[in-house]
């Protein structure tokens, strides 16, 4: 008997999978717990509506990050932080603080674990950092730290 999965079953497939059963294990297990249901021409075709529905939002999220890619690669953002004597910035600048002014000057949300850098931002100067917005999608930016005055 075939089946669609509501749930995930260990040893069987997972959440939304169309699978063949036997009969006993269909009617005495999974439709009594509401694990599975038959898979006729109705489950069929939201099995279908909801594949399609995943595909559309995983593209539209692509298409976003495209856009947010080209809005900000190559651009810069300008940090300001207070030095002691040497000219050594007191802490880092974090991903967070990028983040933060990403938003504040090219108006995009972009969450701070999405920002890699090579290294800590422990003095004054201009760092290369990488956005990671989507799998294979990334921009580079550039991080200007200033003194504070």
């Amino acid at each position: 008997m075939k089946v669609v999965l509501l749930e995930d079953i260990k040893g069987s497939g997972k959440k939304g999978e169309l699978i063949n059963v036997s009969d006993g294990y269909a009617r005495n297990y999974l439709f009594p717990r509401k694990l599975a249901k038959e898979a006729n021409a109705q489950a069929m075709n939201e099995l279908k509506n909801a594949a399609e529905a995943k595909a559309f939002k995983i593209q539209s999220e692509i298409d976003a990050a495209k856009q947010t890619a080209e809005k900000i690669d190559g651009k810069s953002v300008k940090l300001y932080a207070k030095a002691g004597q040497g000219g050594k910035i007191f802490g880092s600048v974090t991903s967070k603080e990028i983040a933060e002014e990403l938003k504040r000057s090219y108006k995009v949300n972009i969450d701070k674990r999405k920002i890699i850098l090579n290294a800590d931002i422990k003095a004054f100067g201009t760092y290369e950092c990488e956005v990671k917005l989507h799998s294979g999608i990334s921009a580079k930016i550039f991080a200007v730290v200033g003194e504070k005055e």
